[in-house]
């Protein structure tokens, strides 16, 4: 999961403007809170056979709202579904209202996350922009919130 992480930062550094730490990685509170078994929150491996090809990191487990927090499939791994079939399956382990945060720069990210929405929620799902918080000098976030339902196929 941490050399994941670092393919995760490293492609996230496009939009956030982040540079890596002078050992080479990247901020890891996240990656750490998710794997140290810490209340409310849940990682995720994403795998293709024997292969690693992504992760999902969840918090909010222990609150209102469901958050995934972080998100990222290999780009070998990515146009194919999988992605797509991965956040079905973790949001279908916990239902309830979700949110996951993006930035409108990411393209790519703009259209997974609507489609996402859709796919989960139908019309029902909601996009608004908030402040990054104590980074003024970055665009918004984009926020998309949606309700996972238990009794809902995962497909």
């Amino acid at each position: 999961m941490e050399r994941l992480w670092l393919m995760f930062r490293h492609d996230l550094s496009e939009f956030t403007g982040l540079l890596p730490n002078p050992d080479g990685t990247f901020r890891s509170d996240r990656l750490e809170l998710a794997l140290s078994g810490s209340t409310g929150w849940a990682p995720y491996l994403l795998s293709r056979g024997a292969s690693p090809v992504g992760l999902a990191l969840v918090r909010g487990l222990d609150g209102p709202t469901r958050v995934l927090n972080s998100f990222f499939v290999v780009r070998a791994a990515r146009r194919n579904g999988l992605g797509l079939r991965a956040v079905r399956e973790v949001v279908a382990r916990h239902p309830g209202p979700w949110e996951v945060a993006f930035q409108d720069e990411n393209a790519a990210a703009v259209r997974f996350w609507r489609r996402v929405a859709a796919a989960v929620a139908g019309e029902a799902w909601t996009e608004e922009r908030r402040p990054v918080p104590g980074r003024p000098e970055l665009p918004p976030d984009v926020w998309i919130a949606f309700r996972s339902d238990a009794s809902a196929p995962v497909r």
